[in-house]
């Protein structure tokens, strides 16, 4: 017979192993790794990469958990990010990138993709990694006015400014709650990863040249949400500059400001765009006034393209309150046909079918109109908009004929690419199966075209919305 006596010392005994074997678990798992031990200073001038990379190799060996910067500022080069490593920089806490160009040594990818050798430098970088993240309250600072543009070729262009953040090749990331500014070029690219979160991050970037919040290129899984951004060039920008698609891709609840285009899908499409939905976002002027590229208050609220084969369907983009860009909606299908590496195919042209916008407030917008277009004998196929209210500046004092819009087929994508449209609210043109509904479109001056112009379309439908 087993006494009740025994049986509590048991239970005692199992709750005291138990409580060991969790500590344990957690000393290994998360024993954090603070910089400080490691030799960072942190008082913003003596450099701390050899110390920060110490602790991000001695956190991986010991099978990852955090590598902690606590509140200083950490003057540093490139970090090699590793498995299972979370980098946490506590509130207080800064990294900040070295002005020094020879601190960032060029690191190519090990796959085919546009930039691979024009891109190669970076203050965080990670390839082919598991279990990686990059959170906490503090911040990271590129100092990238300090890196001057000094040749218009894309390749001098992009050689020596370093991205804040690459990430290629990898799987099950998270960047959570992050303070980012002033990046000398992209401020993150993430590259053919899968399993990605991106949340409660905040992005000012104005410090240079091609200044985007994020780009998601080629990944998989994706979840972007509660996010700030205000950048100089595109902020939330999707791109296929390899043959991997851009698909399963879930973004909500985001406040953005750009110069240039505030939600875009391109401009390079390789490897396409499949599965998107995209909810709850409010665009608004950007708290910079000085545009580097450009303009004040952005050039598009909505941007879709294909222009280097790939195929995009499957978007869905709802709740969606836009003030200011020049172009609320631009959707394109061209032929730049780009390859994404010099001994890749020519890509054949791409498709763009399957789109679904609704539930849009756009105000303050200028006198161009929104272009809906694909090229002759490849058509944007079954586009649906509906729920919308859209105010235009109009002022237009003359009709603007569409034989008078080139084709363009084969140019960067831009939504003022043709400058101002026949129709002050929708040009459509090589298109099938369109649908407007429940569409107010309005202009702030009078204006001499029609709200909806089409040319070389089969199928349209509209109900309760401004007419051809």
């Amino acid at each position: 017979m087993i006494r009740k006596k025994s049986i509590n010392s048991l239970l005692f005994l199992s709750l005291l192993l138990l409580c060991f074997a969790s500590l344990n678990s957690c000393l290994k798992t998360s024993p954090g790794f603070n910089v400080t031990r490691f030799g960072a200073v942190g008082d913003g001038e003596k450099l701390d990469t050899e110390a920060i990379q110490s602790a991000i190799d001695a956190c991986t060996q010991a099978g990852g958990g955090n590598v902690i910067l606590p509140a200083g500022t950490y003057l540093s080069g490139t970090l090699m990010l590793r498995d299972n490593v979370n980098l946490h920089l506590q509130e207080g806490a800064t990294l900040l990138g070295s002005t020094n160009l020879e601190d960032y040594p060029e690191v190519q990818s090990e796959m085919h993709h546009y930039y691979e050798k024009i891109v190669l430098r970076s203050l965080i970088y990670g390839e082919n990694l598991s279990y990686v993240s990059i959170t906490g309250k503090g911040t990271i600072d590129g100092q990238g006015a300090a890196f001057v543009v000094t040749s218009k070729k894309k390749p001098d262009r992009y050689l020596n400014r370093p991205h804040i953040i690459r990430l290629y090749a990898c799987k099950n990331v998270q960047v959570r709650d992050i303070n980012m500014r002033n990046s000398a070029m992209w401020m993150q690219h993430y590259l053919a990863c899968e399993n990605l979160t991106v949340t409660g991050i905040k992005v000012y970037n104005h410090a240079n040249q091609n200044n985007d919040m994020i780009d998601i290129d080629g990944c998989r899984n994706v979840i972007i949400s509660d996010c700030y951004g205000d950048t100089d060039d595109d902020a939330l920008t999707f791109k296929s500059t390899s043959e991997h698609a851009c698909e399963n891709i879930t973004v909500t609840n985001c406040i953005l400001s750009s110069h240039c285009n505030a939600i875009k899908c391109g401009t390079e499409s390789t490897g396409g765009f499949k599965n998107f939905t995209i909810s709850n976002c409010v665009i608004k002027p950007s708290a910079d006034e000085d545009p580097i590229f450009g303009r004040r208050n952005g050039n598009s609220g909505i941007s879709l393209e294909i222009v280097d084969g790939g195929v995009m369907e499957g978007i869905t983009i709802s709740n969606i309150s836009m003030d200011g860009p020049e172009v609320p909606i631009f959707i394109r299908l061209g032929n730049r046909a780009r390859k994404h590496f010099p001994e890749a195919e020519t890509p054949a042209v791409g498709q763009l079918s399957n789109v679904l916008i609704s539930q849009v407030i756009a105000r303050n917008t200028g006198k161009t109109g929104c272009a809906i277009t694909g090229i002759p004998g490849y058509p944007v196929k079954n586009i649906k908009l509906s729920n919308m209210i859209l105010e235009f500046a109009g002022g237009v004092k003359a009709p603007v004929l569409p034989a008078d819009v080139p084709e363009l087929e084969d140019l960067y994508p831009e939504a003022t690419m043709f400058g101002e449209l026949p129709a002050y609210a929708f040009f459509i043109r090589h298109a099938e199966d369109i649908s407007l509904s429940d569409i107010t479109a309005t202009t702030l001056e009078p204006d001499m075209r029609k709200p909806v112009i089409t040319q070389d379309v089969k199928g349209i439908t509209i109900r309760n919305a401004p007419g051809p």
